[in-house]
């Protein structure tokens, strides 16, 4: 069992136990939950938004590493940074891409009950069929950065694979600096006020048998463009070893030697 796996296990059985305590006291614990929640979130998102701000600057180290290291070479300390980060990023990306993978089992197996259940028994349960919208979402906007570190997404490479490797870093380099990062920026900036109001209302479904979870679906959003920066850092990182002279980390190495 990899660390993937471990995670999920232990968000499943925390999940239970807060079921099961909430059944036990009748309501309590979830009372305490939502009475708590919205304070803590707001603290927690203005602590991440500081952190955030304040490690913006890092994401230039690839880009003038890739500049200067093009004519002189890399440092070995900037050079031993760079591999570092690339491989906590990494492992980061592919366990969370590991851990969502079961939402697409999931996805098959709950959209076929649903089919049964709505065709052969006439029963149709909300909350089961909003749980198809948290597993879509969950799958492709968390499993976005594993994807992006595989080459997975889907690009017109008409001209990148006849490209020499410093050329391929440079495209690489450009395309994370002109594309990635600001459009995952945008992404962020538009999304705060969605994902901040839902949270604000602890927002639930429309339907009142529906899943009332809807400020965490949300959250995904801003998430996933947090960790497709966090990727595309590594892959500019590549970019600079390789414009520098030096090997950088491949990328087909197995599971085991990403996990945290």
């Amino acid at each position: 069992m990899n660390r993937a796996d471990q995670l999920l296990i232990a968000v499943i059985v925390i999940t239970a136990i807060m079921l099961g305590l909430d059944g036990v006291s009748g309501g309590a614990v979830g009372a305490l939950v939502d009475a708590h929640l919205r304070d803590a979130a707001a603290l927690a998102g203005t602590v991440l938004g500081w952190v955030g701000l304040g490690l913006s600057p890092l994401l230039l180290v690839a880009l003038l590493g890739a500049l200067y290291g093009r004519f002189k070479g890399l440092p070995h300390p900037v050079s031993n940074l760079l591999r570092r980060l690339i491989a906590i990023l990494d492992a980061i990306s592919l366990t969370v891409g590991d851990m969502v993978r079961w939402a697409a089992l999931g996805l098959v197996l709950v959209t076929g009950l649903i089919v049964v259940q709505r065709y052969v028994f006439g029963v149709s349960i909300t909350k089961l069929q909003e749980s198809v919208i948290y597993l879509h979402a969950i799958l492709f906007l968390l499993s976005s950065a594993a994807t992006l570190y595989h080459g997975g997404h889907v690009r017109v490479d008409i001209v990148y694979s006849k490209l020499s490797e410093r050329g391929k870093a440079w495209t690489d380099l450009l395309g994370v600096y002109l594309a990635l990062i600001p459009m995952c920026w945008l992404i962020l900036m538009t999304s705060e006020s969605y994902v901040g109001g839902a949270w604000r209302i602890l927002e639930r479904s429309r339907e009142s048998d529906g899943l009332p979870l809807v400020f965490l679906l949300k959250t995904a959003i801003p998430l996933f463009a947090v960790m497709m920066i966090a990727q595309g850092f590594a892959m500019a990182s590549r970019a600079a070893l390789t414009l520098s002279g030096e090997t950088p980390p491949p990328t087909t190495h197995d599971d085991a030697e990403h996990e945290l």
